[in-house]
């Protein structure tokens, strides 16, 4: 292929070219615009009670990662992930064109892997029982875990499962910290691109919301939705609380050159993303993160809306909602009633939703009784994509019409 990277004097714009989406309303591009645009939930109240998930939809996984020992040696959310990014390449056009795969750069965003917990339950009833020596601990640790646990526990082993499996083969970063890793994961990518550094680049992440071990994780910390689903906005009357969804989105982010050298059409354009970390010690300091972003994100409040995150924690979430109703003219969507809360993946997520309305010309219907959310007729031609950590950190990121 011929040389793609544009001028160093030019202004280099990102497009993203492809959109790998498989949440709980199901898999692919198509089916995510109908079933938002049908304001469809797939929640479950009952399967781990008290505590309300967002189940990821029927999944084969076998269309996008063939060999079963792949399969195998993957936990959930890394066949999620994996899943995911080989629909955003298919979606890039980029499935199999091991030229452009090889110098495909790879950002993730992860968390740790999952408990094993019939060995961590029968090492507290030991414990229990008096049988809590460390011999018996390092007897039970050795005898009862499989070798392969803790390789499946890496957070850098999405981006090698998806190496493996797609033949993406380019530079390699995993980024670690909940929602505020997805927004950082976006804000490299971009500078990377940005600068020259990198033509093209696959990011995104997933998650697994049907763990036992994570909700007992978020229930130290009071932050779980309980006995029965309710949109984000209206969780506050009820403490708030977010109810842990399933799901991987992928994006491929590449210069503008780079995309039109190999005939590649975008969705929209990724012009800026933006980072901060609050202290959160005093109320209303969330609210200032946001309005300071705000100020260096370039919206023109035209034909601008806004897709959040918003997770339905407190007091994060009623800090941000004091920032939306400050910009009450803009339209807003919260991902949270639709998706549940994706941790890592909740940023990118929110950036392919906004990608996706920008290229068909409208914002998606608004699913939301209690008034924040207000309909669009007009196409949006700039989206802001809010991110607000349930405990730390905030992004934002600005997604535009190409022009």
């Amino acid at each position: 292929m011929a040389e793609s990277r544009e001028h160093p004097s030019a202004p280099v714009e990102a497009w993203i070219t492809g959109i790998g989406l498989a949440t709980s309303l199901g898999e692919g591009i198509d089916a995510h615009w109908q079933a938002l645009q049908e304001r469809r939930i797939n929640v479950d109240e009952s399967g781990y009670a008290p505590y309300v998930v967002h189940p990821l939809a029927p999944v084969s996984f076998e269309a996008q990662i063939a060999k079963r020992g792949d399969l195998r040696q993957m936990e959930a959310w890394q066949r999620i992930g994996t899943y995911a990014a080989g629909l955003a390449l298919d979606s890039a056009g980029l499935k199999g064109n091991t030229e452009v795969l090889s110098r495909t750069d790879m950002i993730v965003a992860a968390g740790g892997g999952e408990r094993d917990l019939a060995v961590d339950s029968g090492i507290l009833n030991a414990q229990k029982e008096g049988n809590n020596s460390p011999a018996c601990l390092n007897e039970r640790l050795m005898s009862d875990l499989r070798p392969t646990l803790f390789l499946a526990q890496l957070s850098n082993l999405l981006a090698g499962n998806i190496a493996i499996v797609h033949g993406v083969t380019g530079s390699s970063r995993t980024f670690m910290g909940e929602e505020a890793a997805g927004v950082d994961a976006l804000r490299i990518a971009l500078a990377r691109i940005a600068s020259g550094q990198s033509d093209v680049a696959l990011v995104g992440a997933a998650h697994n919301g049907e763990r036992k071990d994570l909700l007992m994780l978020y229930e130290f910390g009071r932050f779980n939705q309980k006995d029965k689903f309710s949109p984000v906005w209206s969780r506050s009357d009820a403490g708030g609380g977010f109810a842990l969804g399933s799901g991987g989105a992928f994006l491929v982010i590449e210069s503008r050159a780079h995309a039109e050298a190999r005939g590649a059409k975008p969705f929209a354009r990724l012009t800026s993303v933006v980072a901060d970390h609050a202290r959160r010690k005093n109320g209303g300091e969330v609210t200032a993160s946001l309005e300071k972003m705000w100020a260096d994100l370039g919206v023109s409040e035209g034909n601008a809306a806004i897709i959040t995150g918003a997770t339905g924690a407190e007091p994060a979430t009623a800090e941000e909602l004091a920032f939306l109703r400050a910009h009450s003219n803009l339209p807003v969507r919260g991902t949270a009633t639709s998706f549940g809360h994706t941790l890592e993946a909740q940023f990118p997520l929110g950036i392919a939703l906004a990608a996706m309305a920008i290229s068909r010309g409208e914002l998606f219907a608004a699913n939301d009784p209690a008034g924040v959310e207000i309909e669009m007729t007009a196409p949006p031609t700039q989206i802001a994509v809010v991110g607000v950590g349930h405990w730390r950190g905030e992004g934002m990121a600005l997604v535009e019409a190409v022009r």
